[in-house]
């Protein structure tokens, strides 16, 4: 998974930035083009920070928020009936502890299948919705720089090349970038949630 999502983004970053280079390298007037204008950004950074997507990312967490209660609810469960098998151990028949050791056995097994399967349809779900927001990103970065003369739009957040050793400030668009975004889709910000961390581009990158 980690594999894919990593691929699906620095394709789109890729594809986003190659086209806002080649639409932004050539004038429309047919004239020689000046010195190149190059500017950085920080796609998933870009990405995981607009608005429409840290909403997005809150109503997948509610969402999901039952589920986890159910897994809270089961492993307690769990640590609550290992804890009397070791309390009772000495008073109980083997074939008492049996039945209770296999019962144990059985709801943790529930609780993997219930967790993996619950982890999968997150992260399928997270996947889906950093991609959608991307590639809207992708297509505004496109316009952006065709409207501010960019000929070149690095990708300086990605650990894969291209690799920016150095770059002005004057030269990242990330929160001009995520400002027009923030704009154009007109979603305001999620409502402050005390203590809750904000959040990422998805694992893996």
């Amino acid at each position: 998974m980690k594999r894919t999502l990593t691929l699906m983004v620095t394709l789109a970053s890729c594809l986003a930035l190659n086209a806002a280079a080649q639409t932004a390298a050539a004038p429309s007037t047919g004239t020689p083009a000046g010195p190149a204008k190059i500017a950085v950004i920080a796609f998933q950074a870009a990405v995981a920070q607009t608005n429409d997507f840290q909403r997005k990312y809150a109503d997948l967490q509610k969402k999901f928020e039952p589920k986890r209660q159910e897994l809270k609810t089961l492993n307690d469960e769990i640590e609550t009936l290992q804890k009397q098998l070791q309390t009772q151990a000495s008073t109980l028949t083997d074939v008492d502890r049996a039945k209770r050791a296999k019962t144990i056995d059985e709801k943790q097994k529930q609780l993997k299948r219930t967790g993996d399967d619950a982890q999968s349809d997150f992260q399928q779900e997270m996947q889906e919705t950093y991609a959608s927001v991307a590639s809207k990103v992708a297509d505004l970065i496109t316009s952006y720089s065709q409207q501010h003369g960019y000929t070149v739009v690095l990708d300086g957040g990605q650990q894969q090349a291209p690799v920016v050793l150095y770059a002005s400030s004057a030269a990242d668009i990330t929160k001009a970038v995520i400002d027009a975004y923030n704009v154009k889709s007109g979603v305001p910000p999620p409502p402050a949630q005390p203590g809750a961390a904000a959040p990422k581009a998805p694992a893996g990158q």
